[in-house]
Order: structure tokens, then C-alpha cells, then sequence
């Protein structure tokens, strides 16, 4: 399979700052990566969410406030981590327009799977605020596309090294909606205790810094994959950060490459059997070039296979 790319050039124009780690060459290192390895050749253009996308997620106000937010000159602050250039609108609402796309595409047929290499990420954004260099919660206001196109049941599975609290805030109430998170533990945000549970529909997988990458396979395979499959969704999204990678420097994992490679073919499995292998990615973080592009090529490549 020659898996889709959605993304968009536009979404490097979101600039934090010199020395912030959601740099635009995040996005370019992650493209490169792919067209290096020959896995690029089928890319699609992303295209804006829509206000109705956003809002079937978020309050009317919160979007109407992030719209009018960037400025035209400069930068912003909306808290200590999030900042906003002249371009950071536009990136953002093309980051959640690439995996709605993605999941408009899936859900008609058009494909099985499709990988979104988008910035800025989403999962730490909140329905009501914007948090952890995210601004809208991609992943969630692509999970409610998806059940406005007719998906009963959505389920996100994300192995980014931070817990998705915007996702969990998004999903907790809601038993039609699933998240299973892998994901250090104490670390940014501080959420994602395994004793958060939702309705029933939040598993959280806690690892300990420097864990070793067994543990953290053992973990994925024993704590979240039986309870994906017995969700039985009609649709499975990944959150896929990889910044759980050895290399990277806001975290404390051990994971290469590879390891990216065996959780994507873990959820992929379960999709065949649950879903008919509908599953659409999306890059959350991930912060050392070097490791992000490895880990990048190992998962689309995982993801595409028949």
C-alpha cells in the first residue's frame, strides 16, 4: 500500500520562537524522513477545518477566540508553552483539517488507512483551552467527524510520551468515544493515573522514566490492546507521538524506531479484526530530529502494510 500523507507547507508557518521545540523543522525533518525512504509519493493537501468541525468539539466561543488569536506581527502568549505567530492559525487549523480529511477519506471508502503529518499537535488541547503547544484537539474534532459521517464508535490509541489530557477531557463523559494511552509517568501534564477511567472508556498506561523497552511492549500489549478490541470500534485513531524515543529530550524512555513500528502493527491487527483495518494517524510530539524522522519512516511504513 502507498499510504496517504496528508499535510500541508503552510503548516510550518507557525513559529513559537527561536529555541521552542515545536519548531517548524519538526515538520520538515518528519517529510524528508518519508521522501528519503520512498514513502511519500502519495501526499495529499490538507484543507482547513471548518468552524462546524471545530465546534462539534470545542465551545463557540473557545474557537471564535483562538481564530481571532494570532497576531499580525510578532508573537502571542496563550500560556507559557503555547505561543503564536502570524501564521499559527492557519497551521492549526490545517493540522485539524488534515485528519479530518484523513478520516472523511477513510470513512468513505477511499482507503483503509492514511498517516497526517501535521503541526501543531492536538492532544493536550482541552475543549475549553489551549495547552502544551497545542491549540485545537486534531485527534477529537477528527473523532467527531467521523461519527458525523457515520462512525458509531471511535477509539484513539496514544503512545505520544505525554498523557493526552485534551483528548481524555474530550472523551471521559462520552461512552461512544474510547482512548487508550501510553505514556510516562510522573511527567507532563500530570494526568493519566490508570485510576482515571472515564465512563469505562479511558484506559491509561503508566511507565516509569527509563523503562525498558520490554516493559514498555509488555505494557502496550497487556493493558491497552484487549481493551481497543473490546471496544469494537468502527474506527481507530493513533495519536502518534514519538517522542518516547531514546533521543529525545523532554523525556525519559528508552524506545527506538522500531519499537513504533511493532505498537503501530499491534493496533493495526486489532483493526483488521474489529473495523476492517480503518486506522488514521496523526503526529503529536516528538522533538529530536533525528529520532522523529527514524521513528516517522518506521511507523508509516508499519501502517501501509497489507
Amino acid at each position: 500500500m502507498t499510504l496517504p500523507i496528508f499535510t500541508h507547507p503552510d503548516m510550518t508557518g507557525h513559529q513559537p520562537g527561536i529555541g521552542h521545540p515545536e519548531r517548524p523543522e519538526r515538520l520538515e525533518a518528519v517529510l524528508a524522513a518519508l521522501a528519503d525512504s520512498g514513502l511519500d509519493g502519495n501526499r495529499r493537501a490538507a484543507t482547513e477545518a471548518s468552524v462546524e468541525d471545530l465546534e462539534r468539539l470545542h465551545p463557540v466561543d473557545y474557537v471564535a477566540n483562538i481564530l481571532n488569536a494570532s497576531p499580525e506581527v510578532g508573537r502571542v502568549s496563550l500560556d507559557a508553552d503555547t505561543h503564536l505567530s502570524p501564521g499559527s492559525v492557519r497551521a492549526a487549523l490545517l493540522a485539524a483539517g488534515a485528519v479530518v480529511d484523513a478520516v472523511r477519506a477513510v470513512m468513505a471508502s477511499d482507503m483503509d488507512r492514511a498517516f497526517c503529518a501535521i503541526r501543531p499537535p492536538g492532544h493536550h488541547a482541552e475543549p475549553n483551552r489551549s495547552m502544551g503547544f497545542c491549540l485545537f484537539s486534531n485527534v477529537a474534532v477528527a473523532a467527531r467527524a467521523a461519527q458525523a459521517e457515520g462512525a458509531g464508535r471511535v477509539a484513539v490509541v496514544d503512545f505520544d510520551v505525554h498523557h493526552g489530557n485534551g483528548t481524555q477531557a474530550a472523551f471521559e463523559a462520552d461512552p461512544t468515544l474510547f482512548l487508550a494511552s501510553i505514556h510516562q509517568m510522573p511527567l507532563y501534564p500530570g494526568t493519566g493515573a490508570p485510576s482515571e477511567t472515564g465512563v469505562g472508556n479511558i484506559v491509561n498506561a503508566a511507565v516509569e522514566p527509563h523503562a525498558a523497552r520490554e516493559a514498555w511492549r509488555r505494557t502496550f500489549a497487556d493493558r491497552l490492546m484487549p481493551a481497543l478490541e473490546a471496544f469494537s470500534p468502527d474506527l481507530i485513531l493513533i495519536s502518534a507521538g514519538f517522542d518516547a524515543h531514546r533521543r529525545d529530550p523532554l523525556a525519559h524512555q528508552s524506545l527506538e524506531a522500531e519499537d513504533f513500528a511493532w505498537a503501530t502493527r499491534a493496533v493495526v491487527e486489532v483493526a483488521r479484526r474489529v473495523c476492517s483495518g480503518k486506522v488514521v494517524s496523526s503526529l503529536e510530539g516528538g522533538y529530536d530530529l533525528e529520532g522523529l524522522g527514524r521513528s516517522a519512516v518506521a511507523h508509516v511504513q508499519a501502517l501501509g502494510e497489507e
